[in-house]
């Protein structure tokens, strides 16, 4: 019975030599953000993905505010630096229970993607496009 017990414990204690991090816990792909599937996923940072190729990460651990303006977008209050997000369907429902504000205020959202001319004007209608993204102080 111990060595059963055992068994149990060792097949769960991680190989250091093997790759830790598993399809399975990759975010979600919705083209314009990243979604973690799971309803307790967190993710530590919020990673903005500019169309010039440029990229820039906030600590969700400093967002003080956020606001969702249908006709100005998604602005979110970091300490020290203000974030505009300008789109389309910025808080439509893309799945059930899925928003990209609603995502973002329970930190579920790892990036978001700026989406240059080409794609902004080939995206589906009802699809999220991420027009801009602002950074200022």
């Amino acid at each position: 019975m111990t060595a059963n017990v055992l068994d149990r414990y060792a097949s769960r204690v991680p190989n250091p030599t093997k790759n830790t991090v598993d399809e399975a816990g990759a975010p979600d792909d919705l083209g314009a953000f990243g979604l973690l599937r799971g309803v307790q996923d967190r993710s530590l940072m919020l990673e903005l993905r500019l169309a010039n190729g440029n990229s820039m990460a906030f600590s969700y651990s400093y967002l003080m505010q956020a606001t969702y303006d249908p006709s100005q977008g998604i602005e979110l209050q970091f300490s020290g630096k203000k974030v505009s997000i300008r789109g389309s369907h910025l808080n439509t429902e893309i799945r059930p229970n899925i928003r990209l504000y609603e995502a973002i205020l329970r930190h579920r959202v790892p990036w978001v993607q700026e989406a240059d001319r080409a794609t902004s004007l080939r995206a589906p209608q009802g699809t999220v496009v991420i027009d801009a993204i602002e950074i200022r102080n």
